[in-house]
């Protein structure tokens, strides 16, 4: 018989700032298992510049689910400047509410996927945030990713490409806490 897994099973564990040095290559990891069928385009294959990126944010905030010792998925993101709330430009007139979280990372190995999983670990990073919104950015190519995001309560607000290499992706605004 076929064993099944459970997001119910995983514990869920919090990072900061502080810690990228010793969660660095789990994210690397995961993310490689998760796109692994896309490891060839070169934009996938930057994924160690954005860790470092956003990790080197003071107020980085990161979640790993773990089953044992394995890191099994992750996501991360940290607040947005103020006065750099790009996806405001998609809103007329935009939410007055003004302070954002960055949601900028999800990533699932493959055999977590369809658990849960992805759910689970979106919702412990987004949880007791301080910030009013949260958003994120989805490929385009993944509609039943958007689909997935819509039903936690994010809707499209506009389209961006945030670097020449890059899909085109749906913006995706949510208010915070996201609806249960």
């Amino acid at each position: 018989m076929e064993s099944t897994v459970s997001a119910a099973g995983l514990v869920v564990r919090r990072f900061s700032h502080r810690d990228l040095p010793q969660i660095r290559q789990a994210l690397i990891d995961v993310h490689a298992d998760a796109y692994g069928d896309a490891m060839d385009d070169e934009f996938n294959q930057r994924f160690p510049w954005f860790v470092d990126h956003w990790g080197g944010h003071p107020e980085f905030a990161c979640v790993i689910a773990y089953d044992g010792d394995e890191p099994v998925a992750f996501a991360y993101g940290a607040p947005a400047n103020p006065d750099r709330e790009w996806w405001r430009e998609h809103l007329e007139p935009a939410p007055e509410k003004d302070r954002t979280f960055s949601f900028s990372e999800l990533a699932v190995r493959t055999t977590w996927r369809k658990t849960g999983t992805a759910e689970r670990v979106s919702r412990a990073l987004l949880a007791d945030r301080d910030e009013d919104l949260v958003v994120l950015l989805v490929d385009r190519e993944h509609p039943r990713v958007q689909a997935l995001y819509e039903s936690w309560g994010f809707r499209k607000v506009g389209d961006r490409r945030p670097f020449p290499d890059s899909p085109v992706y749906a913006v995706m605004l949510a208010g915070l806490p996201l609806a249960a």
